[in-house]
C-alpha cells in the first residue's frame, strides 16, 4: 500500500517475462517508459485546425545496480538466437503500481524487445550499474 497521497518510485512493481521465463533483474533503481506517437494534422479550407496522436508503441529503459547475471544472460539468449538464424525474441513486460486508494493498477506492455544499452562499468569499490531498454507494441491495462 501507498504510504503518501501521491505515487512515489516505490509505488512501482516490475515483472518482465522473456520468451524463456521470467527475468528476476535484482535492484531496480529506475523505471521509465513513454508513450510513441505519430502527430497527425490538418489545416482545413476553413481554417480550422484539426489533430491526432496516432498510437506507435511505448519505449522506456530500467536503471539497475548488477546483482546477479540475469540482464546478461537474457540478453545473451536473445542475440544468440538471432545469430542462430531465429527471430528476435518477443517478451511482456508487467508494471504493478501501487494506488494511493490501496488498488493496484496493472500494466501489460506486449510484443516487447529489449536492448542491454549499459553493460556496467566494473572498477575498484564501485558498483555496477547497467540499463535496459525496451520497446513494446503496445500497453494495455490488465
Amino acid at each position: 500500500m501507498t504510504s503518501t497521497s501521491f505515487s512515489v518510485g516505490r509505488d512501482c512493481q516490475l515483472v518482465v517475462m522473456g520468451p524463456y521465463g521470467r527475468i528476476d533483474l535484482t535492484h531496480v533503481t529506475t523505471f521509465e517508459s513513454r508513450q510513441m506517437a505519430t502527430p497527425v494534422r490538418i489545416d482545413r479550407i476553413d481554417g480550422t485546425q484539426m489533430a491526432a496522436e496516432l498510437p506507435k508503441g511505448w519505449e522506456g529503459h530500467f536503471e539497475l545496480e548488477r546483482g546477479s547475471s540475469a540482464a546478461d544472460d537474457f540478453i545473451a539468449r536473445a542475440e544468440a538466437a538471432y545469430h542462430s538464424g531465429s527471430a528476435v525474441p518477443l517478451g511482456t513486460l508487467y508494471q504493478y503500481v501501487n494506488e494511493t486508494n490501496g488498488s493496484t493498477s496493472t500494466y501489460q506492455y506486449d510484443g516487447t524487445v529489449f536492448k542491454l544499452a549499459q553493460a556496467g562499468t566494473w572498477k575498484g569499490d564501485s558498483s555496477v550499474k547497467q540499463r535496459l531498454e525496451f520497446f513494446a507494441g503496445r500497453r494495455t491495462r490488465v
